[in-house]
């Protein structure tokens, strides 16, 4: 499949990584966009696949790791009636996650695919796997709770929300479930998560139209609130497209990372994701870099080596681009 590059909104051109400060005094964190593991991916790692391997060294060359987990895993639960498309995985699918990534982010319009016990046994595996999860949990207090990173004197909150329909996906006050995006909420958790002594606070987002390459005015809008409000960076997800990177106010936004593994998509477009790396230190964030991932038919993905992506580093008016190694 030809690779396909995403407009980016800049024209600066950077030929090697961004170096920024030291790796021993930042933290660098990964961020990968959707995870799903049922359908064909799900069978591919029954029959021994591993659609990791080829992200395997690539992974590894980040302190925390953070996915979107697109599907439900449970053995039990009865797909929602009325849904288009439900994703359930076995529990044993999730071995190839374990010691790869270290978080997943649960606030998705799938989580909820197969009902609340569904919803309720995916935490449970994913705690058996010593995988954390954030933007959803057993109450509402729990989905909306920050994921707390400490690593090098650093005290990083990270928020997770979903804004595409079913709402009956939502926790309630005794009820698990996800974290809804309302504004007023999330202005209120990142200003907490500031109180609460976090030096960093990063909000990743489940928004926008599928298959849209462009960020609608309800994202861009709010990705600048979260900013004015004290997020360092906005990280979004959902489109299953990738969606173009820029700074407000020095500060980074990334709309979509597009997918990572999943399968079973029409658009040329939904077969591509970025993985986004992020060094922060006591100043914020320090530098950046993408790199591009090719997702093959079973929806594995595999690096592209001297590809472009958008890259940039504190201090930096204009986001540049990387060629990937």
């Amino acid at each position: 499949m030809k690779t396909r590059l995403i407009p980016l909104l800049t024209a600066a051109l950077i030929l090697a990584l961004p170096t920024g400060s030291s790796r021993a005094d930042t933290v660098r964190l990964l961020f990968a966009g959707d995870v799903m593991l049922a359908d064909g991916p799900g069978r591919a790692i029954a029959a021994g696949g591993d659609p990791l391997a080829a992200f395997a060294s690539r992974l590894a060359e980040a302190d925390y790791r953070v996915a979107n987990l697109e599907f439900t895993v449970s053995a039990g639960g009865s797909a929602l009636p009325n849904k288009r498309y439900t994703f359930r995985a076995d529990p044993a699918a999730l071995a190839v996650m374990k010691g790869r990534f270290d978080a997943v982010s649960v606030a998705n319009n799938h989580s909820g695919d197969f009902g609340k016990g569904a919803f309720t046994d995916t935490l449970t595996h994913l705690g058996a796997a010593g995988i954390r999860h954030f933007g959803g949990g057993p109450n509402l207090a729990a989905a909306h709770a920050p994921l707390w990173i400490e690593k090098k004197g650093l005290r990083i909150a990270l928020l997770g929300y979903n804004e595409f329909k079913p709402r009956s996906f939502e926790a309630g006050a005794d009820l698990p479930g996800i974290a809804w995006s309302e504004d007023a909420q999330v202005i209120a958790d990142i200003r907490a998560a500031r109180r609460a002594g976090a030096d960093i606070v990063v909000p990743f987002m489940h928004w926008g139209w599928e298959y849209e390459e462009a960020p609608t005015l309800r994202q861009r809008e709010l990705a600048r609130r979260m900013i004015d409000a004290g997020a360092d960076v906005v990280v979004g997800g959902h489109p299953h497209v990738i969606q173009p990177a820029e700074l407000y106010r020095g500060r980074l936004i990334v709309y979509s990372l597009g997918n990572f593994v999943f399968d079973g998509f029409d658009a040329p477009e939904a077969w591509q994701g970025w993985l986004l790396y992020l060094d922060f230190d006591r100043r914020g964030l320090a530098a950046w870099h993408t790199r591009l991932a090719q997702i093959d038919a079973d929806g594995f993905p595999s690096p592209v080596p001297g590809a472009l992506t958008p890259c940039g580093r504190r201090g930096d008016r204009t986001i540049g681009e990387c060629r990937n190694p």
